[in-house]
């Protein structure tokens, strides 16, 4: 009881503003409530409704090229800068802190500095443009330009992978490069056949960790586009954020969590299905 005593505020605070939210919205999910007047039963309705809502498929289709990019940058690119980072030599401790330290910003602060570097009146980008006399660019006031640069900017967040990478590679034992060296293997065979499998729960953990980020996306585009221009940059969580809490349609915004929610637990529990083929664990037998 004494233990419970003093877990008791975790646990009132983990039912009161996590399982009860989380209950609430699933109810809701399935009504018509715009907070004002009572909650009214409408079934499957609000799921039916995603299925002919252009803005959801728009929503969806942003999200899908966000997640792309984004492991391509979060996973990919942050291998081969930590990779980059692990190698001896003068100035490596600086890299290392010039690449992890941009992920201490909050993202919303970075939003608003990217903001005005590529703002179109009088941003920085454009001032250079000018001065070398290239034309302006609409940047994010461009339908195809805003969400390449979007995602672009993911550059910024991949500190944490990178940090938790850097990590995997001083944890190989340096006897398997040794031994595969000995018998005469290239870097790229020493890459392939050593620091991939060896490497492959770090790489699941960022893939896993990537995908929930990337399904989550709102605060950079809700300060940088608010979904513009033309929906280009509408993500699904940020087609939430509009369903409730400007149209105040709080049953369909319910029913747009749960199924991003169903989504982003499909795509992480068919990781974690298909990794017993490609994830090494030292000591471990297949």
């Amino acid at each position: 009881m004494v233990a419970y005593g003093f877990l008791a505020p975790w646990i009132i605070g983990l039912a009161v503003f996590y399982l009860g939210p989380i209950g609430a919205s699933a109810v809701l999910s399935f009504t018509d409530y715009n907070i004002i007047s009572p909650a009214e039963f409408t079934g499957f309705d609000n799921y039916e409704k995603m299925i002919t809502d252009g803005e959801f498929v728009q929503a969806l289709k942003v999200t899908l090229y966000y997640t792309a990019f984004f492991l391509l940058m979060y996973v990919v690119l942050s291998l081969f800068v930590a990779m980059l980072a692990n190698r001896p030599g003068r100035g490596t401790g600086l890299f290392r802190l010039v690449v992890f330290l941009p992920s201490l910003i909050p993202l919303f602060a970075a939003a608003v500095l990217w903001g005005w570097i590529f703002n179109t009146d009088f941003g920085l980008i454009n001032y250079l443009l000018d001065e070398i006399g290239l034309p302006r660019q609409g940047f994010f006031q461009s339908p195809e330009q805003a969400l390449p640069l979007v995602g672009m900017l993911t550059f910024w967040s991949i500190g944490s992978a990178f940090l938790v990478y850097l990590s995997g590679l001083q944890s190989i034992p340096i006897h398997l490069y040794e031994a595969i060296t000995v018998d005469g293997a290239s870097a790229v065979r020493r890459f392939w056949h050593v620091t991939l499998p060896m490497l492959s729960p770090v790489i699941l953990f960022n893939l896993i960790i990537g995908i929930v980020l990337s399904f989550q996306v709102f605060d950079i585009a809700w300060v940088l586009t608010d979904g513009g221009p033309a929906n280009r940059t509408l993500f699904w969580v940020l087609l939430i954020y509009r369903r409730a809490f400007q149209d105040f349609e709080m049953g369909y915004a319910s029913a747009l969590s749960w199924v991003l929610f169903i989504v982003v637990a499909g795509v992480t529990g068919l990781i974690f299905r298909t990794s017993r083929w490609w994830v090494h664990y030292e000591g471990r037998t297949r």
